[in-house]
């Protein structure tokens, strides 16, 4: 009987060995799958960024954006803190000139995702003749996009882009001083104008 009891007693004692590992090999894949999902989404999240910004859909920042988002140029020590409602509303005004955004790299390192991205648009072919390929590092805070730093414009030909648009500006002062309020105007209503003012200037005599 002592024996059977002993037999018994390191069998039970196996079988809890067993759960406790198997438990523990269990929660360290969990735990794993949980960082490769978190990593993945961030990266996916980004791509959804940008996809709404090409397709102009202002309706889809609510799912990828926080409830206020911080932009940052580097280069130029600026920055601009938009609530939800206005950088949908921007995103209204950029569908004016019919952007097309370019994903050139993307990459993720710890808890930002760094990207290098083209974007052209009637505006930008406007004023600068050819596309802008900007450096950006996006940061996120419970799942969503809070922040977005322009750290680098690699294609950017500053001096063409100021010439072409104090001409500009210049020439609408001169003959349609009345519209001149759209350069500040970064709603539908602004874009709306800005083209009308293109059009204008490049229809002049």
């Amino acid at each position: 009987m002592a024996l059977i009891e002993f037999q018994r007693l390191v069998g039970n004692q196996i079988r809890m060995y067993k759960i406790i590992f198997f438990s523990f090999v269990a929660t360290i894949a969990c735990l794993s799958c949980k960082t490769a999902e978190k990593e993945i989404d961030h990266l996916d999240l980004a791509k959804q960024y940008y996809k709404a910004l090409d397709d102009s859909d202002d309706s889809a920042m609510v799912f990828v954006l926080t409830d206020s988002l911080l932009t940052r140029e580097t280069e130029y020590d600026y920055e601009q803190t938009f609530s939800l409602a206005q950088y949908e509303e921007w995103v209204k005004w950029d569908a004016v000139f019919e952007p097309t955004y370019e994903i050139l790299s993307i990459e993720q390192e710890g808890d930002l995702v760094k990207t290098r991205i083209s974007k052209n648009d009637k505006r930008i072919q406007f004023l600068h003749q050819g596309p802008i390929v900007t450096h950006q590092v996006i940061g996120f805070e419970n799942n969503k996009i809070t922040r977005i730093e322009t750290t680098k414009y690699e294609v950017f030909n500053d001096t063409l882009f100021v010439k072409n648009r104090e001409e500009f500006l210049g020439w609408m002062d001169q003959n349609h001083a009345d519209l001149n309020d759209f350069i500040f105007d970064q709603t539908k209503e602004g874009g709306l104008r800005y083209l009308k003012a293109m059009e204008l200037y490049n229809n002049r005599k």
